[in-house]
């Protein structure tokens, strides 16, 4: 039995237990439907409102409350705060304040009830990638026993987690999953597909380089392209070869720690994650007890693989990229490759797809296609086959212990309304950011894929799977986090050398984990960490980390595009 045939009989059974609709509640439900759903949803006309009816009933208890929800600012929550929260007030009776802020702001708002215990605010959409921390501190309402528990009058029957594509990465060791995904999105690479296919400039670069101009497969080609296209005129414009981001900012720090290091190469072996040092460079043992980050301690935060990674990111930016990308931040920079003068982005987020595909773009065609394309992401000299090849974000809807069990079943309601099928297509729609099978699977998808770039194949091919979160190494996500951005910022101004940065940045870890040990408050999953030896030591061992590599650059290798959406869509 498929998914939206469980869905529906589940619908079915609930509509007909529940008898008459209440008329006032529906009236903005089906207005609501009109306006923003329509034909754009997994389930029909009639499952959309039983959907919705039942919303209306469980919420009954709660009706007048006021609760507040925050996430961070992109495409998707903005859809949500604007339409979604204010529908699902008129639908309910529970008011919704959906607030959006940075996601350093989220991740130090959650860090502070955590810490404090008050009630900050009743849901956060926050990474999968605190997943560690969540299960480590045991201070959020995993919602494996909660559904079964104080929420089950509050859980949707039609929810059908079978159906989401990230609960893997909000699912703790212990098996409970602990957040629940509204938005998703990858990291991938992001090119100029027509200046790419261009036989003049295809002749050239095979004149320079020897080899053919396409998508490239490791960081050697990469660079190789970045310094062909960069000073280049195209049309009347200069272009460069690169973008990124460069100033002092908390985004600095997820534009490394989502998996830049393990894509380098410096992490373990094995998925999602490498075992058992992952791609923040943080060993941990059979129990996932955190027991070092520098090399003395068999970390590979440090590592040569750690170092070449933060060398390139340098070298890169002050290379190839716009003078003005060193004094950008993420949500600055993210915009930049659609004006039309960038030939490639190593570390592209699919988030920013819906903002790249509007008709009087420069880089859309009239016909309504992108003259650009997205694909895997190329890695570094020292990655091998098996270790992680990407990252992928999972937004997730979370409930910390502190909040009021009223409040938190009532935002419960709220997160279950803005993942349902009812409205998923739509959001999808506008956001582009996927978390249901059902709606990849949706016949306008199919329609849509060609405006799309790339995307739509991506996430229907098994290959997603490989481009995971961050995983239960990190053991206090908002602590550990923070040293990122604040070291990194040091090597993009010019002001520490990368070696010198990622010793700093590995030893402030440690710090951090050795409080954590001392303190006991993780308990026996808690970090214990290995007594400091000599770096030769675990560089002579299998595994990160690893030794230098004589020969940094290696061999560049390309692939067509064409090859690659083939074995995507095979």
């Amino acid at each position: 039995m498929n998914h939206l045939t469980r869905t529906s009989t589940a619908l079915a059974l609930a509509l007909t237990a529940m008898g008459a609709p209440a008329f006032a509640d529906m009236d903005a439900a089906r207005a609501f439907l009109d306006e923003h759903i329509g034909d754009m949803s997994v389930l029909t006309r009639e499952e959309q409102e039983a959907e919705l009816q039942w919303f209306i009933d469980a919420a009954e208890p709660h009706r007048g409350m006021s609760i507040n929800v925050v996430s961070e600012t992109i495409t998707t929550h903005e859809w949500e705060s604007r339409v979604l929260a204010p529908a699902f007030s008129a639908i309910t009776g529970i008011n919704v304040t959906h607030t959006l802020i940075s996601e350093g702001d989220v991740v130090e708002r959650l860090q502070t009830q955590l810490q404090t215990g008050e009630n900050v605010f009743d849901m956060y959409v926050n990474d999968a990638d605190l997943i560690g921390t969540h299960w480590r501190y045991q201070q959020t309402r995993n919602l494996t026993d909660w559904m079964a528990g104080e929420g089950a009058d509050f859980t949707n029957p039609g929810l059908d987690l079978d159906d989401f594509i990230g609960t893997s990465m909000a699912t703790g060791p212990d098996g409970k999953l602990y957040q629940l995904p509204v938005q998703q999105f990858a990291n991938l690479y992001w090119f100029r597909h027509d200046w790419f296919s261009d036989p003049e400039i295809q002749a050239e670069f095979r004149e320079e380089y020897g080899y053919d101009l396409g998508v490239p497969v490791n960081w050697s080609a990469y660079e190789d392209i970045a310094a062909f296209f960069t000073g280049r005129e195209i049309d009347g414009v200069t272009v460069y070869g690169h973008m990124d981001y460069g100033r002092r900012d908390p985004s600095l720090g997820w534009r490394h720690t989502d998996a830049w290091l393990s894509m380098a190469g410096a992490s373990d072996l094995g998925l999602p994650n490498g075992v058992p040092v992952d791609e923040w460079g943080i060993r941990v043992d059979e129990n996932f007890r955190p027991v070092g980050s520098c090399m003395n301690r068999g970390g590979a935060t440090n590592s040569p693989a750690a170092v070449y990674s933060i060398q390139k990111y340098v070298d890169w930016l002050n290379d190839y990229a716009p003078a003005a990308a060193a004094g950008m931040n993420f949500s600055e920079s993210g915009p930049v490759p659609a004006q039309g003068n960038i030939a490639q982005q190593v570390f592209w987020y699919t988030a920013f797809t819906a903002d790249m595909v509007a008709p009087d773009l420069p880089v859309m065609n009239e016909d309504g296609t992108p003259k650009w394309r997205m694909a895997p992401s190329p890695h570094g000299a020292y990655w091998q086959e098996g270790m992680k090849v990407g990252y992928q974000d999972a937004g997730s809807a979370t409930l910390l212990e502190s909040t009021p069990v009223d409040r938190a079943q009532a935002a419960w309601l709220y997160a279950q309304f803005i993942a349902s099928k009812t409205v998923d297509v739509a959001k999808s729609h506008y956001g582009l950011t996927f978390i249901r099978e059902s709606t990849l699977q949706h016949e306008s998808f199919t329609e849509r894929a060609p405006q799309l770039g790339g995307l739509i194949e991506f996430y229907r091919s098994p290959e997603r799977d490989l481009w995971t979160d961050t995983g239960f190494n990190i053991p206090d996500y908002p602590r550990l986090a923070q040293l990122w951005w604040q070291n990194i910022g040091d090597a993009s101004s010019g002001l520490r050398s990368a070696q010198e940065v990622m010793d700093s940045l590995c030893e402030q870890q440690e710090a951090v984990m050795a409080r954590l040990e001392r303190s006991g408050v993780q308990g026996d999953v808690g970090p214990l960490l290995n007594e400091i030896t000599d770096d030769e030591y675990w560089l002579s061992q299998p595994g990160a980390p690893w030794p230098k590599l004589d020969d940094e650059k290696g061999e560049p290798i390309t692939i067509a595009y064409e090859e690659l959406i083939r074995r995507w869509t095979e």
